[in-house]
């Protein structure tokens, strides 16, 4: 029986398409829906005239609710239009399946049972309805645009648009006079704040925050003004007047959206509130720990304290990384296709511009569990020497003895040899050397007495473990001797190497050994030394004496 009547009412519609040829297209589009079918939840689109809603019509999937509306009110735009036709012509023909609202013999819509059905009326009840609000709504095309109703409204808006833009200069000249008064009555008291907070606050800045209230005062009053204004003139039109009624909604609109969404985003923002709270106890809870990694306070085996606070920044990334993982989903929008399409744009660009940035961050970290420095220590890594300062996970910031500051980047440091002077100098101390050449006709014990006394006279050296004195090389022209001393402080090194070899000069030129190096080509006439009275010549003076050095002018 429903597939009977469904075809019964396809029929009908090819018949009626045929009698009304500028209904073909609907009716050939539009097959009757059963009572059943329009019981269901279908697809609804209003029909406007001059933004006015007059009614609203369903369709089916041939033929959408919106392309039915839009077509029906073209309709019934061209008959408003048309003032040969009088809106009482208006009438519902009735038929079997469906009544129809002609005027005169151009159809204007078909109502069908279903339209009826949903909204609970009879189908003859429901057609005059609609011819009812069709026809009021011609009579209201036709008046609005009438050349009296017109011209009046003109005059409306030429009046609206001189009283906007005296409006406006009357509250520029407002703000402009209250501005002066605030200035009169508030300079003194401004200037005396700024004298008791000692300048902390200044006038200046107060001034630009007040004036800064009065232009946003201002500003949100012109706006004000220019909303209402437009909301007149474009009332005024037809053709303006649903941007007019429109206005309201295109201002506040994006406020409530974003309310809504707000509203609807509660449940996930509360999640992630709770899932920050409990984030940042457990890091507080795993910084305490690691804390007392570091202060010694608490020991674990094989652990060094130097890898607490960097063990700390990896499980602290670690557990960042999972809990934006976890609260992803609860963030507003992200499952919106925008938000997922810049995620994995600013994921691909952070992946083409972080490649050194990465292999800076492992190398940093290589490098603290290697332990090869830390700060503090003395190192020399490629030319550079100097004092470790700091050590964030991507460069490695060097001081050298001349106060330069150096930044190697970390990248660079784990493929470079490091030479650390400081990590056994404290304990064992670090050995300074140099060499010196001697000839042949000087007797190495006397040499070696020579080398071992200026060490002993050198200040700032260890005297356990004990200076030892190296052969080297016996050489075409001379024989190379290596003094070996050591000291505690890498710091120092420039330093005590500068005292030693001032101290080495000395006693060969006391002792009147000549020193060989780097080589010579034939014997001299004399030896080449600097004879004990003249090491003071003019423009030198005396240092201060060793205690070695007083005790052997006492004697």
């Amino acid at each position: 029986m429903r597939f009977r009547f469904v075809w019964t009412a396809l029929l009908l519609l090819v018949l009626s398409g045929r009698a009304h040829p500028s209904w073909a297209e609907e009716n050939r589009s539009a097959p009757a829906p059963s009572e059943s079918d329009a019981t269901a939840t279908v697809e609804r689109a209003p029909v406007m005239l001059d933004g006015e809603l007059l009614f609203e019509v369903r369709g089916v999937t041939a033929y959408p609710a919106g392309v039915r509306a839009r077509e029906i009110a073209k309709r019934i735009e061209a008959i408003a239009a048309d003032r040969t036709l009088p809106p009482e012509s208006l009438r519902v023909v009735e038929g079997e399946e469906s009544a129809e609202i002609v005027a005169g013999d151009r159809p204007v819509m078909r109502v069908l049972d279903a339209d009826a059905v949903i909204e609970g009326v009879p189908r003859r009840i429901h057609a005059e309805v609609i011819r009812s609000r069709i026809v009021k709504a011609i009579a209201s095309y036709r008046e609005d645009r009438s050349p009296r109703l017109l011209m009046l409204h003109t005059a409306y808006a030429l009046g609206a648009t001189l009283g906007f833009v005296l409006l406006l200069v009357g509250l520029r000249w407002a703000f402009r006079k209250l501005d002066l008064i605030v200035e009169r009555r508030l300079q003194l008291r401004i200037k005396t704040l700024e004298a008791h907070t000692h300048a902390v606050i200044q006038a200046g800045q107060v001034w630009s925050a007040i004036r800064a209230l009065l232009n946003g005062i201002l500003f949100f009053l012109a706006a004000v003004a220019a909303f209402l204004y437009l909301h007149f003139v474009l009332g005024l039109y037809p053709w303006t007047r649903p941007l007019s009624r429109r206005l309201i909604e295109i201002l506040l609109n994006p406020l409530r959206v974003m309310a809504e969404g707000l509203f609807d985003a509660l449940p996930g923002l509360a999640f992630i509130a709770i899932l920050i709270l409990l984030v940042r106890f457990a890091l507080k809870l795993i910084r305490f720990f690691f804390a007392g990694i570091d202060q010694g306070t608490i020991t674990l085996a094989s652990f060094d304290r130097d890898w607490a606070l960097p063990t700390f920044k990896i499980i602290r990334l670690l557990i960042v990384i999972f809990a934006i993982m976890v609260a992803y989903p609860y963030i507003p929008g992200s499952d919106s296709t925008a938000f997922k399409g810049l995620s994995i744009f600013l994921g691909f660009l952070v992946s083409l511009g972080s490649t050194s940035l990465i292999s800076s961050l492992i190398a940093g970290y290589t490098m603290i569990y290697r332990r090869a420095y830390k700060v503090g220590d003395f190192i020399q890594v490629n030319d550079f020497t100097g004092e470790v300062t700091e050590t964030p996970l991507i460069v490695t910031h060097l001081r050298t003895v001349k106060n330069e500051e150096v930044v190697v980047p970390n990248s660079v440091m784990v493929n470079t040899d490091i030479l650390n002077y400081s990590t056994h100098a404290r304990s064992r101390g670090v050995i300074l050397h140099t060499t010196v050449g001697i000839g042949y006709e000087t007797p190495w014990r006397q040499v070696e007495a020579i080398l071992l006394r200026a060490a002993d006279r050198t200040p700032g050296l260890r005297k356990e473990p004990s200076p030892f004195v190296l052969v080297k090389t016996l050489g075409d022209f001379c024989v190379t001797y290596e003094i070996n001393v050591y000291c505690d402080n890498p710091l120092e090194m420039n330093r005590l190497y500068s005292e030693l070899h001032r101290n080495i000069l000395d006693q060969f030129n006391e002792y009147g050994v000549q020193i060989m190096t780097p080589a010579y080509e034939s014997d001299s006439a004399s030896p080449k030394v600097v004879p004990k009275e003249r090491w003071y010549s003019a423009s030198a003076r005396p240092t201060q004496k060793t205690g070695a050095d007083r005790s052997e002018s006492a004697a």
